[in-house]
């Protein structure tokens, strides 16, 4: 493999209490966010309208979105048919679906003219599929969650290990859903996709590291345990820095050149990537360190 970063001895174990306080820090900005400006939740999990429209030419889906924000309506666009279709989604309430349907269809007629459109689809978008969906995402996360320590605890012989890696998992989850209330985003059943990749990217990269501390046990049975982290973490932290700077790469073009629909989604999952791989090198291991110390 190639060396990104050569060998390094750094103390990882003496300045865990500098990431606790760093993790802890960002981890109450996202609560308070949270606790003051709310979560923005999408249409999936509010309900509204839907209209859906086709244009005789091509239309640039940028054109829609301006279409739609000089009338003062910030919909969720989603395009068909080599340009000329678009299903347009509103948060709101049944009870307006026909004034919202009229707004949109006023806004498109007067900014995108000499293009006449159809309306194919006027319908309310019910709550009910996503809030079925979150149900059924939550008791996936908390399954997956228990797989994950029951697997590690066997894996390593030692339960503290799994739980330390869902407290890392748990924080790379916090810290990205803390972001997204911080920019107020929206938060969607993409998101929710996104959320549990961030989980298993996070636990995927923590295992390695507790792979190789197993190793080093068998290797030194008498090196003391923050000696071993250390030692662990360093022979690792090369492979780590290049899965993660990969990724985050393809991430980072992604937020940048992707568009608006998957921005969301980009973003997400570049808060995700950085804090997994700064708890899989920070935190994990130094939380493996202090619950054994502590028993």
């Amino acid at each position: 493999m190639i060396k990104f970063i050569h060998k390094t001895s750094i103390d990882f174990v003496a300045k865990r209490f500098t990431f606790f306080a760093i993790s802890g820090t960002l981890i109450l900005a996202g609560f308070i966010s949270m606790g003051v400006k709310g979560m923005h939740f999408g249409l999936d999990f509010t309900g509204g309208t839907l209209l859906q429209v086709k244009f005789e030419k091509p239309v640039k889906i940028q054109d829609v979105r301006s279409a739609m924000k000089k009338v003062g309506l910030k919909p969720s666009i989603q395009e068909f048919a080599e340009h000329k279709a678009f299903a347009l989604k509103v948060k709101g309430s049944q009870e307006n679906v026909n004034d919202v349907a009229n707004k949109i269809i006023s806004g498109l007629k007067e900014n995108i003219k000499d293009n006449p459109f159809i309306e194919e689809q006027r319908d309310y978008v019910g709550p009910i599929v996503g809030r079925d969906l979150t149900k059924k995402a939550i008791f996936a996360m908390i399954f997956a969650l228990f797989g994950i320590v029951t697997y590690i605890a066997f894996r390593f012989s030692n339960p503290v290990w799994g739980a330390a890696g869902v407290v890392a998992l748990a924080h790379d989850v916090l810290l990205t859903v803390g972001a997204l209330s911080l920019t107020n985003r929206e938060i969607d059943l993409v998101i929710i996709a996104a959320l549990l990749a961030i989980g298993g990217y996070s636990i995927n990269d923590t295992i390695v590291i507790f792979d190789r501390m197993r190793e080093n046990i068998k290797k030194f049975p008498k090196m003391r345990l923050g000696e071993l982290i250390n030692l662990s973490v360093n022979e690792t932290l090369s492979r780590t820095v290049i899965t993660s700077l990969t990724t985050i790469t393809v991430v980072v073009i992604l937020f940048i050149f992707g568009g608006h629909v998957i921005n969301n989604f980009a973003f997400a999952m570049m808060i995700g990537c950085l804090s997994g791989t700064y708890s899989t090198i920070a935190i994990a291991s130094s939380v493996v360190y202090q619950w054994s110390k502590r028993k």
